[in-house]
């Protein structure tokens, strides 16, 4: 069942969204070669709890971690670990917060160092798509526009593997609602979009086959063929002209153009 909101409940979303992004950005002014993942999800989590907010992964359906951090070829769901980032790295970090009785969700995908130029275009060109699905998310379309919009920019222009096992999905007073948002899909097919809708949109996109498999931790998933695979994602709210972004990337670049360790992962506007 689709559980849509009322302007103030989206914005009790949209603060959870921003501590998620607030959360991110402290990830983007320590996150370097050398550091490690749990020491990142440690400071997450002591961050998201000061703001009396409860970190929205960690416990569910058993995740260990604040944070989903996934290295390289691994796509999304990575338990942080003891092992150091190294120079040439990139990494997708996902956040959850529960706030206020509603859930904030969003990622970012960081390149470290001295990133191979063909891995920075698979960032660049998923970031792109993001925004790509947000602008499909209006009232009126249908969730098989935000899904073509991505799939038809990675794979047919981009030659790139777009996952098809997961899916963006319903935000509220649950971390995952209806409807499903895939990241592919055909033109005018799927749910109707309507006015109070929110969902994450978040597009993951292999450098090489859109094949997955999973680790045996029970969690990470990654790219079959050992591909880069990159991935972003935003909150947004449907409305009857652009769509309502609730997330907030602007913190984190900033951070990224003052870590001098990251590389900025620039689309065109």
């Amino acid at each position: 069942m689709i559980v849509y909101k009322k302007d103030d409940e989206i914005e009790l979303i949209r603060e959870s969204c921003l501590l998620v992004c607030k959360t991110l950005t402290h990830v983007a002014t320590r996150i370097k070669p050398g550091i490690k993942g749990k020491e990142i999800d440690r400071e997450a989590e002591e961050l998201i709890r000061d703001h009396g907010a409860k970190p929205g992964f960690k416990g569910y359906n058993g995740f260990p971690a604040t944070l989903c951090i996934s290295v390289n070829e691994q796509i999304v769901h990575g338990i942080p670990s003891d092992e150091p980032f190294k120079d040439g790295d990139i990494v997708s970090v996902d956040c959850g917060v529960y706030w206020n009785y509603f859930f904030g969700d969003a990622a970012y995908t960081f390149a470290i160092g001295d990133v191979d130029k063909e891995i920075m275009k698979l960032l660049v060109v998923t970031k792109d798509c993001l925004y790509r699905g947000i602008d499909k998310a209006v009232e009126g379309n249908r969730i098989g526009d935000i899904g073509y919009a991505v799939q038809n920019y990675a794979e047919k222009e981009c030659g790139y593997g777009v996952i098809r096992e997961l899916v963006g999905h319903g935000v509220g007073r649950n971390l995952h609602e209806s409807p499903e948002v895939p990241n592919y899909g055909k033109r005018g097919k799927g749910q109707k979009l309507k006015e109070g809708l929110v969902i994450a949109i978040e597009p993951m996109v292999n450098l090489g086959d859109r094949k997955i498999r999973q680790s045996g931790d029970g969690w990470t998933v990654f790219a079959k063929d050992r591909s880069p695979s990159a991935h972003y994602e935003h909150t947004i709210a449907v409305r009857s002209g652009n769509a309502d972004i609730l997330s907030d990337h602007a913190g984190i670049e900033k951070a990224i153009k003052n870590n001098p360790e990251l590389k900025e992962i620039s689309i065109k506007s």
